[in-house]
């Protein structure tokens, strides 16, 4: 394992900023058309200019318009990649590694053989990638602390609708007690302001995934010194 992405996540928060991390998505089962006519690429380097230290590139085609060129692209800024999409083979990592990926995510609920997804989970770990395990429920945080997860997602929303929920912090602030003490803990989905990223961050979480908040966002770099808390180290 390479460590790059948790890395650069910790090395941010010692500087003493909230982590955050942009998720670019061209839309959404929920939200729709996200990333119109921009170039993702161009998107990526003015967060990147605003201090985002690593990217999440949804790669899913079907619902959310993604591909591996996309995930390529923001690579080639130098900045670690996780990889976002429903990972179930051995290929799906190959590819990932291939594509300039240094996570994927592996979802917990898409696994209904806990030795598959271990098994995945370990093989992620022997081609240098980070996987980080993203959970919904008290059930899959226990899973967590079975595979001694070093990176743990808990997103609001519930993944198995395609993000057609109405997920809140609400979910984060009940379950982050539940997650493994040794793991770099972040909140998914639903964050649509620095008092969202506050709520989070006292919660217990590490660090926040944001996705829609920020492409929608009038200016993006704005927003993203506001939900990383640089705006407070400012004034």
């Amino acid at each position: 394992m390479n460590g790059r992405f948790s890395e650069a996540l910790l090395g941010q928060q010692a500087a003493g900023f909230f982590p955050v991390i942009p998720d670019m998505k061209v839309r959404s089962p929920g939200e729709g058309a996200l990333l119109g006519d921009r170039r993702v690429e161009d998107y990526a380097a003015g967060l990147q200019a605003a201090g985002a230290c690593v990217f999440s590139v949804v790669t899913e085609r079907s619902r959310y318009g993604g591909s591996p060129d996309l995930l390529s692209k923001v690579a080639a800024l130098g900045l670690p990649v996780l990889r976002k999409d429903f990972l179930t083979t051995r290929e799906e990592l190959r590819e990932s590694l291939a594509m300039g990926a240094s996570a994927v995510l592996l979802i917990a609920s898409f696994y209904e053989d806990e030795t598959e997804l271990a098994a995945l989970y370990e093989y992620a770990l022997e081609l240098g990638l980070e996987p980080l395990l993203e959970t919904h429920t008290e059930q899959e945080l226990n899973l967590a602390h079975r595979l001694h997860a070093r990176l743990v997602g808990i997103n609001n929303r519930d993944i198995r609708v395609f993000e057609q929920d109405d997920g809140t912090v609400t979910t984060t602030e009940s379950l982050c007690r539940l997650a493994p003490a040794q793991a770099f803990l972040i909140s998914e989905s639903g964050i649509l302001t620095a008092q969202d990223a506050r709520r989070a961050k006292k919660a217990g979480a590490d660090a926040v995934l944001v996705g829609t908040a920020l492409l929608r966002a009038h200016d993006p770099a704005a927003c993203y010194r506001a939900l990383s808390g640089q705006t407070e180290h400012t004034d």
